[in-house]
C-alpha cells in the first residue's frame, strides 16, 4: 500500500472556544514507530483525541490507509483498525487476564482472528499466559500496562496508539514498557507513541514530532533529535 498509514492535514481544533492545535501536519508511515514529544500542555492528548475520533476537528484532515476519516465515528475507526491503549491503562480489575483479552478482540474483524492473535499476544508476554485466570486488578502495574499492550493486539491494530504508556510507572517498568514497544517495533507493527519520557522515546522511535503550544515546532529522525541540545532545552523541558 502505498502513502503513510496516517496522515494528519492542517488539524485545527480545541474545546469550546478555546483553540488548542494550530496546522497540525504529521505522517506515520507504514511498519514504523512515530513519536509525540512535548511537554505537558503541549497538545498531544489532544492531537489523539482527534485522531481517535473523540473530538471533531475544526479544520484540517485526517486519513487513514488512504481513506479520509476526518468524520468518521471512533468506534468505525477501531474497526478499521486504528486502536489505541489509553492512558492510566484501563483494563477490567475485576475480570481474569483471559477475559480482559478477549474483550480486546471486539470488532467483527478482530473476533475472526482471535485465536491467532491470542497466541500472538501470549508470545509476545508469557507472564499474561501464567495468570489467563487471575484477576486483572490484582497484577502488578508493570503487568497491568503488559495486559493494556495485550489487549489493543488482540483488536488486530493496523496502527497502534500509545497514550504515555509509562505513566505513573517505576523506573524499571518503566524500562519494560519500552523494551516491549521496541520488541513491537522489530515485528513490523505501525505505531505511534505519545509519550513525556524524552530520552527514551528518541532512543528507540523512527521518527518523531515535538509539540509546543499546540504547533509541531520541530520534526526528524529520533537519532537526529537525540543530539539536538536547542530540541531538548528550548521544548521538552530537559
Amino acid at each position: 500500500m502505498t502513502g503513510p498509514a496516517l496522515q494528519v492535514e492542517g488539524l485545527e481544533t480545541g474545546y469550546g472556544e478555546v483553540q488548542i492545535l494550530w496546522g497540525i501536519d504529521i505522517n506515520v508511515p507504514y511498519g514504523t514507530l512515530t513519536t509525540i514529544l512535548g511537554a505537558n500542555g503541549a497538545g498531544k492528548s489532544t492531537l489523539l483525541r482527534a485522531i481517535t475520533g473523540i473530538i471533531t476537528p475544526w479544520k484540517g484532515k485526517v486519513f487513514f490507509n488512504g481513506e479520509e476519516i476526518t468524520k468518521v465515528s471512533p468506534h468505525v475507526r477501531a474497526s478499521m483498525g486504528l486502536i489505541m491503549v489509553p492512558e492510566g491503562r484501563l483494563i477490567f480489575p475485576g475480570m481474569t487476564v483471559l477475559e480482559n483479552l478477549e474483550m480486546g478482540a471486539f470488532t467483527k474483524r478482530a473476533r475472526t482472528r482471535m485465536a491467532e492473535q491470542m497466541d500472538y499476544a501470549l508470545s509476545l508476554f508469557p507472564r499474561l499466559k501464567e495468570r489467563l485466570s487471575q484477576r486483572a486488578g490484582t497484577l502488578s502495574g508493570g503487568e497491568q500496562q503488559m495486559l493494556a499492550v495485550a489487549r489493543g493486539l488482540m483488536a488486530s491494530p493496523e496502527l497502534l496508539i500509545f497514550d504515555e504508556p509509562s505513566l505513573g510507572l517505576a523506573p524499571k517498568l518503566v524500562i519494560e514498557v519500552f523494551e516491549t514497544i521496541q520488541k513491537l517495533k522489530e515485528e513490523g507493527i505501525t505505531m505511534l507513541l505519545v509519550e513525556q519520557n524524552v530520552r527514551l522515546s528518541l532512543a528507540i522511535t523512527d521518527y518523531a514530532y515535538v509539540l509546543a503550544e499546540g504547533k509541531v515546532v520541530m520534526e526528524g529522525r529520533g537519532d537526529e533529535l537525540e543530539e539536538s541540545e536547542e530540541v531538548r532545552r528550548a521544548y521538552l523541558g530537559v
